[in-house]
């Protein structure tokens, strides 16, 4: 998704929760990774792999200057002859360290084998973020998690939600883990955390536009 459909897709849902949730789990994404040397680990389930927000990540760290937003995507399965950033399998995940960052992305139950391997990586001291359909097993392995239950479930809930399975308020707007994977991806690119409105706020926005516009993105993916 390109700079002005992001625009036009934040001023849509301009007022709802999920503008706020999508650019505080953005600021820890981009706070786990940015003063780190390690990798950042980017997981799905055996049914889900979360190649988008792997390309997504990837062009924001090209356009932000942020090397260390571009991911490892860890694979669950492994085709003979791919290239070698796209044969990565879960044992990356064992051998994950202080310092790095697993990022868990699925729409459902991660699984049991997913779930022994990111436990695995946060005891050797890996930060371990979450954005998933609501898996409680999933995030209270997580430092940070961000909720996104379905495209009619409701509003963003963070991990310490006291009742994650309330029903939504009817005046919630729609959302699905796609559209949130492009507000988060975008979010942890921006050259600044939401700040107070400004002009130099303003400019800093411009700028940045005219150069998503005018760069091409990277063909790694």
């Amino acid at each position: 998704m390109d700079a002005v459909r992001v625009a036009l897709l934040r001023e849509v849902l301009a007022g709802t929760e999920w503008l706020e949730a999508t650019r505080r789990f953005a600021g820890s994404l981009r706070s786990s990774v940015e003063p780190r040397a390690g990798d950042l680990l980017l997981v799905g389930s055996a049914e889900y792999e979360p190649w988008h927000l792997a390309a997504h990540l990837d062009d924001e760290a090209a356009w932000s200057g942020l090397p260390q937003l571009s991911p490892t995507l860890v694979r669950h399965r492994i085709r003979p002859g791919v290239p070698p950033h796209l044969a990565v399998g879960l044992a990356r995940l064992e051998a994950a360290r202080r310092g790095e960052t697993v990022l868990v992305v699925s729409p459902g139950r991660p699984g049991d084998t997913l779930l022994e391997r990111v436990h695995d990586a946060r005891r050797a001291g890996a930060t371990v973020l979450a954005l998933d359909g609501g898996d409680r097993d999933l995030h209270s392995l997580a430092h940070d998690a961000l909720a996104v239950p379905g495209p009619l479930s409701g509003p963003p809930r963070a991990p310490d939600s006291p009742d994650p399975e309330c029903e939504a308020p009817e005046d919630t707007e729609p959302v699905g883990l796609d559209t949130v994977q492009h507000l988060v991806s975008a979010a942890a690119g921006e050259n600044s955390l939401p700040a107070p409105r400004g002009r130099r706020r303003f400019r800093d926005r411009l700028s940045r536009l005219a150069e998503q516009l005018t760069t091409p993105p990277p063909t790694r993916w």
